[in-house]
């Protein structure tokens, strides 16, 4: 007869996000003869099963460069490094830290714990918040995946890097300008040490990044699905016909959908029913401002800096994006 010491309690092992995945990944492939059926026996579910479909297996390919990519950079790039990399004069860092952005591809998440490392290391704050917005935008990742996405029209993968860039660059000016070391409260966060922890920080970044861009892709997908099949046609006739409208739109869906910039254009370019330019909105709006971003930054940077960051960055880069849009672009 066993006996259990006293005091002890029972540990139960707790299971993670990826045996979740796998088994819910089986669990749909058992299932896939009875929803074909269904699918096939309903034309507004197969159109939204045809659209999802086609966005998620469009964009899981860059979304796996992505997440790869990130976490080499996440394991090879210290803070530290790019401290260092950075000129110090102020408006000469916010360049450096813009056009350096498009060397170091990686999803906003992890964009964003890297930009606060480097205020907490004595850097120009406004470099780092550049980095924090130009690096997930105009990597080249994100614009091959723009370019796959929009063929034939190059004027959209110009018009991304060029509006992204310039959001970026204008938000560095305006902190540097206006911004106060005292609204960052939180502390900076511990950094990894040795050459030994390189591999396991590669492996906790791009599982990090993938599961949670996965799961906003599907959203995405789901969300675009959805809209080709309950909103009736006219409803996008009406959007389309007020350019104002549609940008505001698009602007709301990006920040509320949170995509991964390695995905977002799939969605975009799903949504052909509405001229370029309120998708290039959702396209520049998104990797700078959106749901998960700001929970993120309120717990990296402080609350103080999330309520007043969020909704001029959302400003700037609406701003931006109509603008670079028209020029570029042209009116629909």
């Amino acid at each position: 007869m066993s006996t259990v010491a006293v005091g002890t309690a029972p540990r139960y092992r707790r299971v993670g996000s990826m045996p979740i995945l796998i088994a819910a990944i089986l669990g749909l492939a058992l299932a896939g003869q009875t929803l074909r059926g269904v699918v096939a026996g309903t034309p507004d579910i197969a159109t939204a099963a045809t659209v999802f479909c086609g966005i998620f297996v469009q964009a899981l390919p860059f979304l796996g460069l992505g997440v790869v990519i990130s976490g080499a950079v996440a394991a090879l790039v210290t803070p530290d490094r790019l401290a260092r990399w950075l000129p110090r004069r102020p408006a000469l860092a916010i360049l450096t830290a813009g056009v350096g952005g498009a060397a170091l591809p990686g999803c906003e998440c992890g964009a964003v714990p890297i930009a606060r490392r480097l205020f907490g290391d004595g850097s120009v704050g406004a470099a780092a918040l550049t980095f924090m917005l130009a690096a997930p935008a105009i990597n080249p990742v994100v614009l091959v995946a723009t370019a796959v996405a929009f063929p034939g029209e190059p004027r959209m993968v110009a018009a991304r890097c060029a509006a992204s860039l310039l959001t970026a660059l204008t938000m560095g000016a305006l902190w540097a300008r206006f911004g106060r070391p005292a609204w960052i409260t939180c502390p900076t966060p511990g950094a990894e040490a040795g050459d030994g922890a390189r591999w396991r920080v590669f492996t906790e970044a791009a599982r990090h990044d993938f599961l949670v861009a996965a799961s906003y892709l599907v959203i995405g997908a789901a969300a675009a699905a959805a809209l080709h099949v309950l909103v009736p046609a006219r409803v996008f006739d009406h959007i389309a016909g007020q350019l104002a409208l549609g940008i505001a739109v698009m602007a709301v869906l990006a920040v509320v959908l949170a995509l991964c910039s390695e995905a977002d254009a799939f969605v975009a370019a799903s949504l052909s029913m509405l001229p370029l330019v309120p998708r290039l909105v959702f396209l520049v709006v998104g990797p700078a401002v959106d749901v998960k971003l700001f929970a993120m930054q309120a717990g990296m940077f402080g609350r103080a800096f999330a309520i007043r960051f969020a909704p001029l960055t959302f400003a700037v880069a609406v701003a931006a994006a109509t603008g670079v849009g028209l020029l570029m672009i042209g009116p629909p």
